[in-house]
């Protein structure tokens, strides 16, 4: 199971919590099998969260990919976006514990916007409330070769995500499927594209996706 280094700090003090507990339970315990084994369950578990596993990315121009995993909760028109200057369509994706952590660009582009927000941390399964008051951290990246010409991915903390990494920065080139951050513990992404008559939104809600493998979007 590959880690993504996201996770570095919180999966060393895992791997050390596991290897003390462990032994200490062999030690002091009298049937040492049943505690060592319980630890070593927890402890895999826990480290599944920064799973990083590699993915197949679509090599088709005209489409955009899923920026997370999770499961598709709304499809809404917004009628402006300060990035865009327009009115926009947003789809929203929810992460559970149990999904994998890894953000994706949905397309190639460059970075040419970064907006992080501080917030509440609400239940992100609550999409319109998640998304105005919760903590979030938006990207916006310019796609020249894309019918999609612009594009904003925005990470949104839940009720128990508290850390959102983003590492690109304002010029930054980026592939599609290309990792560029996580949210860790649960939580919420939205890709927002122009409203556009030629985009054909290919999921619907309660869809299961997968970050930079399942299309979203083709033009």
């Amino acid at each position: 199971m590959k880690l993504t280094p996201y996770g570095k700090p919180q999966t060393t003090v895992i791997i050390a919590i596991i290897v003390l507990a462990a032994a200490l339970a062999a030690v002091f315990c009298v049937n040492k099998l049943i505690p060592v084994c319980i630890i070593l369950i927890i402890g895999v578990a826990a480290l599944a969260f920064f799973r990083d596993p590699a993915r197949k990315i679509p090599t088709d121009k005209n489409i955009l990919v899923a920026p997370a995993d999770g499961k598709v909760t709304d499809i809404t028109e917004l009628d402006d976006h300060e990035y865009f200057g327009g009115p926009v369509t947003r789809i929203g994706i929810f992460l559970s514990v149990l999904n994998v952590h890894i953000n994706r660009t949905p397309c190639a582009g460059r970075v040419t916007w970064k907006f992080e927000k501080p917030g509440l941390c609400l239940n992100a399964l609550k999409s319109e409330l998640a998304s105005q008051k919760n903590q979030s951290c938006s990207i916006g990246m310019e796609c020249p070769d894309h019918p999609v010409s612009k594009v904003v991915v925005k990470q949104i903390t839940g009720a128990i995500a508290r850390r959102i990494v983003c590492e690109c920065q304002e010029g930054s080139e980026l592939l599609a499927g290309e990792r560029y951050g996580m949210i860790k513990f649960g939580s919420r992404t939205e890709l927002f594209i122009p409203r556009n008559s030629k985009a054909q939104i290919t999921v619907k809600p309660g869809d299961k996706v997968k970050a930079g493998e399942t299309v979203m979007v083709k033009y």
